[in-house]
């Protein structure tokens, strides 16, 4: 069973518990096409079971269901779990982490971590991964990448840089080392597919980088100053000031890594 529940990074811990209802509200939808990758890249059917893990809220599970024929969820932070079952009662929704999967050898075709894997990107992720995979799966890694193209986009991103401080982040590609003995996984395949999360600003923005652990983690008061700086983005920026609704530019990086 691995390092169970103490692996948990200490800002994952404390931000997603504290803001779960901010990450249902706020985080993006998948991109539909994912479905379509899931079966082409993943080979996954109505024959198939496919684990998600590290699931959150349940956000990626959802499209999960749609595509395997059961989807299993691991979780390790209760309040998130919590809202998972809420919203997918009939999902086998488990307390678990990626170092102690709480499955038998080779139960399952897929594993997916959506906007996930960098908490807990190790080798030791990759061999307990590895253990639950039957011969021939696949493990799948998804991030919704923010467009920092866009001008107010690379704003956000500044408001929070003095926040993030050793958070461990998808950006810094320190995901792709466990990767690089290849032992247990062949080298990430990536599909980019572009991705919109349209909806008033007070949603997907402010409730999305609320939801951002190291932001959701924060005293109270600093947190407040933090709404209110995108509050005040909102209000003057001229692609955003006076708008209803907004879509926030995102991409979608997909990679398939082959069970060796």
């Amino acid at each position: 069973m691995g390092m169970g529940m103490a692996a948990v990074h200490g800002r994952a811990q404390a931000g997603f518990a504290k803001e779960a209802q901010a990450y249902e509200r706020g985080r993006p939808e998948y991109a539909w096409a994912l479905t379509d990758w899931l079966e082409r890249e993943l080979g996954l059917g109505a024959d198939s079971v496919a684990l998600d893990l590290g699931a959150g809220t349940g956000k990626f599970t959802r499209l999960l269901t749609g595509v395997a024929g059961e989807a299993i969820a691991v979780e390790p932070v209760a309040e998130m779990r919590a809202q998972l079952q809420e919203s997918l009662p009939g999902t086998l929704a488990l307390a678990g982490t990626a170092e102690g999967i709480p499955l038998p050898d080779g139960a399952v075709d897929a594993v997916v971590c959506a906007q996930a894997f960098h908490w807990f990107a190790s080798e030791t992720a990759l061999a307990e991964i590895h253990r639950v995979l039957k011969p021939g799966g696949s493990l799948g890694l998804v991030w919704n990448v923010r467009d920092e193209s866009c001008a107010w986009v690379a704003e956000i991103t500044r408001l929070m840089a003095p926040h993030e401080g050793d958070t461990p982040r998808f950006r810094s590609g320190a995901w792709r080392r466990p990767f690089e003995a290849g032992r247990y996984f062949a080298a990430p395949a990536l599909t980019m597919l572009p991705h919109t999360h349209a909806g008033p600003p007070e949603r997907v923005i402010v409730d999305r980088f609320l939801s951002v652990s190291f932001i959701a983690a924060l005293p109270d008061d600093e947190k407040r100053r933090f709404a209110e700086a995108l509050r005040r983005l909102i209000a003057t920026h001229p692609d955003l000031r006076g708008r209803e609704e907004v879509a926030f530019p995102y991409r979608t990086e997909a990679y398939r890594c082959a069970r060796l």
